[in-house]
Order: structure tokens, then C-alpha cells, then sequence
């Protein structure tokens, strides 16, 4: 299994066009070479996450050709009514799964690497979405927070935040995408869960 990246300086569009003429929609390729629409803030590149480390070497967002095409047709979705989406976690190869497993060996809270996640097969995506300005949706709890207030069936929640978390499922789920229901920002691709755990990581340029 390897990756495929287009290093042409042709537009996305045309990156798409090429990737898909060769790839396969198992293969791994990133997502900034099909679109420029989405906002990255890639947490587990940084030490701005629950484990507080860096466990990736730098920031980038790989899928599954199948997830990335669904994840854009969800985005044109979110776009037409003026707002986009914003990554915290994409394709995670087992190597890193095993590296947070160390970290937090708890099964509540970082997926057994001995079984391996949705993560891994790159099909799950970790996401919010922000308005035209930038601005992340007031979702009621920050990204990654494992009480029970982040769960889709909390019912203490203002309005706001049940209607704004309802608009981010509505759409993913139109597009092929299944949430968790004890995390509103994780969403998995049905078609990707028969996929192999992957673990081959990307090049840092």
C-alpha cells in the first residue's frame, strides 16, 4: 500500500482529475490536492490535544480516495449554505495509534491499536465547521472533551448548540458519513470499515 501524491503546480481540480484517473478509491492521497475549501487544524501535530504531545511529525491530512471524495461532496454541501469544514484528524497510521495508546492506554478515551480504528483504515474524519469568517460553530464543548456533554444524545444543551450539531450530522450522514454518538466531531465512512489497518506514514517536506 503506498500513497499517491500529485506534485504538478496544476490546480486541484486538475489534481483530482489525475489522482483519480490512476488511483484506486482504497488508495491513500491528501486531501489539500483535491480541494482548497476545507480549514486544518491538525491537534495531534501540535501539543494542543488531550495528550498533550506531538505525536505526528507534521500536519497533514491523508484519506482513503473514497473518503476524501465523500468528504468533499459534504463540503460543496456545507459551502452553498456559507460554511466549511475544519479538520482535527484524518488518516492515522497504526504506528501513531500505538505511540497515544502509550500515552493514555485507555480504551475510553484511544482505540486499542491491537484491534485498531477507523482512524487507521483512513476512513474517519475528526471535524467542525466554521463560518465565512473563520469562526468555529458553537458545538458546546471543544473537540476531543470525553464527558458526556460532547455525546449526541446529551439533552442539557442550548439550542443553538442541538441545532448546529444537527446541521453537521444532517449533511455527513447524506454523504455516506455515521457518527459517533459519544463524539459529535467523529465521523466514519460506512464503506471504509472493512478497510485494512494501514500504517504507512506521509513524507514532511
Amino acid at each position: 500500500m503506498s500513497f499517491y501524491s500529485c506534485k504538478s503546480q496544476s490546480s486541484p481540480e486538475i489534481y483530482k482529475e489525475q489522482q483519480t484517473a490512476i488511483a484506486e478509491d482504497t488508495t491513500f492521497v491528501n486531501l489539500k490536492e483535491y480541494s482548497t475549501d476545507f480549514v486544518y487544524d491538525m491537534k495531534y501535530a501540535t501539543e494542543d490535544n488531550f495528550l498533550k504531545a506531538k505525536v505526528y511529525d507534521c500536519a497533514e491530512c491523508y484519506l482513503r480516495l473514497k473518503t476524501v471524495q465523500a468528504l468533499i461532496a459534504a463540503n460543496k454541501e456545507f459551502l452553498k449554505k456559507g460554511y466549511r469544514i475544519k479538520l482535527f484528524d484524518c488518516y492515522r497510521p497504526l504506528a501513531i495509534q500505538k505511540s497515544m495508546w502509550k500515552i493514555v492506554p485507555n480504551p475510553e478515551y484511544v482505540a486499542d491499536p491491537a484491534k485498531g480504528s477507523i482512524h487507521n483504515r483512513g476512513g474517519a474524519v475528526d471535524i467542525t465547521l466554521v463560518d465565512k469568517n473563520g469562526k468555529e460553530l458553537d458545538m458546546g464543548t471543544p473537540f476531543d472533551f470525553f464527558g458526556v456533554e460532547a455525546g449526541h444524545n446529551y439533552p442539557n444543551l442550548s439550542k443553538k448548540v442541538k441545532n448546529n450539531r444537527s446541521f453537521l450530522k444532517k449533511i455527513m450522514t447524506q454523504h455516506n458519513f455515521k457518527s459517533l454518538d459519544s463524539e459529535w466531531w467523529h465521523y466514519n465512512l460506512q464503506s471504509a470499515l472493512k478497510d485494512k489497518v494501514a500504517n504507512t506514514k506521509w513524507d514532511c517536506e
